[in-house]
């Protein structure tokens, strides 16, 4: 992060709202031309800060309403388990995140799906493929912040 300038920090927290804006819209809006713009992102993906563009989709609109998350336990910590656990994980696409964590839960996933109905079958998917020792599964009622934005 610092060898990142202002003008670096600009572009990333526009790019970030909307990485489809052209680059005359871009360079206009941080105050500079095109070519220095066009030229700092070309170096902001080669040095890897910007990983990749993509779109954001609208879960509701495709009728993926539902935001479980499921707080896993396991007894099993070896590497074998874990490859299972990951390559489980991976393989369903309903799985949006993935994360081991420190404290009593081991592992945090985050899951959206159309249904409680469709969350059971991930949720049964997931136990056939691996042991779990305990998993505790709780709906999201509302959604106060979602963004993918980072401080810069």
């Amino acid at each position: 992060m610092s060898k990142l300038d202002e003008l670096d920090r600009k572009i990333l927290r526009e790019i970030q709202q909307d990485s489809n804006v052209s680059m005359d819209a871009l360079a206009k809006k941080i105050g500079s031309s095109k070519t220095p713009v066009w030229s700092r992102i070309q170096k902001l993906r080669k040095n890897g800060v910007i990983d990749k563009q993509v779109a954001l989709l609208n879960p509701a609109a495709l009728g993926l309403a539902e935001t479980f998350f499921m707080a896993v336990k396991t007894d099993e910590h070896d590497q074998e388990w874990l490859k299972k656990f990951a390559a489980a994980v991976q393989d369903l696409p309903e799985i949006l995140e993935a994360h081991r964590m420190t404290g009593d839960i081991d592992y945090l996933l985050k899951v959206r799906v159309a249904s409680t109905t469709d969350f059971d079958r991930v949720y049964k998917e997931l136990i056939s493929r691996v042991k779990l020792h305990n998993v505790t599964s709780s709906l999201s009622m509302e959604c106060l912040k979602h963004t993918t934005a980072l401080k810069l």
